[in-house]
């Protein structure tokens, strides 16, 4: 049987050291549409689904991957 992948879901700070990006500059980027919009989960909160944040550094120019940190 295949093992589940497990789907974390990213706080702002975990995005931030994951995409190397500051807050300011995510937001940004969302709004722009080139980073992945956070899932709302209620009152005020939100997060990142990992896999989502991933994909979206395996889609940047080497060079810029690179600066990136991924996260384990």
């Amino acid at each position: 049987m295949a093992k589940a992948e497990v789907d974390y879901l990213l706080r702002i700070a975990e995005v931030e050291k994951q995409s190397g990006l500051t807050r300011s500059s995510i937001y940004r980027r969302i709004k722009e549409g080139t980073f992945p919009a956070p899932r709302a989960l209620g009152a005020g909160q939100v997060r990142w689904p990992q896999s989502e944040v991933t994909r979206w550094q395996e889609g940047l120019p080497l060079a810029l991957q690179q600066s990136c940190v991924v996260a384990k």
